[in-house]
């Protein structure tokens, strides 16, 4: 099965009634580059972060944009094994998406559920969230709420954690 299109993804936000809004801009590959466009888009942004770990879990973690995470010990708070990036071939075959357009969104793409994914704590206390509706020139706004509803309607569990604590 092809992986869902931003246009597929949209139509399933509607479906399931969640309020969205979507604003294009630019191609952005990084939280600095995207740091300009945060002001004309009130809530808060995230970085997502795909990976795989040693026993070959793959895990999708997001936080809030400006979130400094230790790398070395995020293994430890999440409960996986260590930690390294996915590649970008295995993030293509598993998500659907390419490097810098990694998403939540994504997760339509993971009919295997084999991805677990992982919120920072902090984004629920957010009255918006933005993500990229999987391509970076692009970001639309949903409620944490919203992100619930569309993460139970792909299978996949809402796991969160402090990534600010320790």
């Amino acid at each position: 099965m092809p992986p869902a299109t931003r246009e597929d993804l949209l139509r399933r936000l509607d479906e399931l009634a969640i309020v969205t809004a979507t604003v294009d801009h630019p191609a952005v590959f990084t939280v600095e580059e995207s740091r300009v466009l945060h002001a004309q888009m009130p809530g808060m942004h995230s970085k997502n972060l795909f990976f795989k770990d040693a026993s070959d879990r793959l895990w999708l973690v997001t936080a809030e944009a400006d979130r400094r995470i230790d790398l070395k010990t995020l293994h430890l708070r999440i409960g996986s094994k260590r930690l390294s990036l996915g590649k970008p071939e295995l993030l293509m075959d598993v998500l659907g998406v390419t490097p810098g357009s990694v998403t939540p969104f994504a997760l339509i793409n993971d009919h295997a559920h084999g991805v677990s994914f992982v919120l920072d704590a902090a984004m629920l206390s957010a009255e918006f969230l933005y993500f990229h509706p999987l391509v970076n020139t692009a970001s639309t706004r949903l409620s944490p709420d919203g992100l619930r509803v569309f993460l139970r309607s792909t299978g996949h569990a809402l796991a969160t954690v402090d990534l600010g604590a320790g």
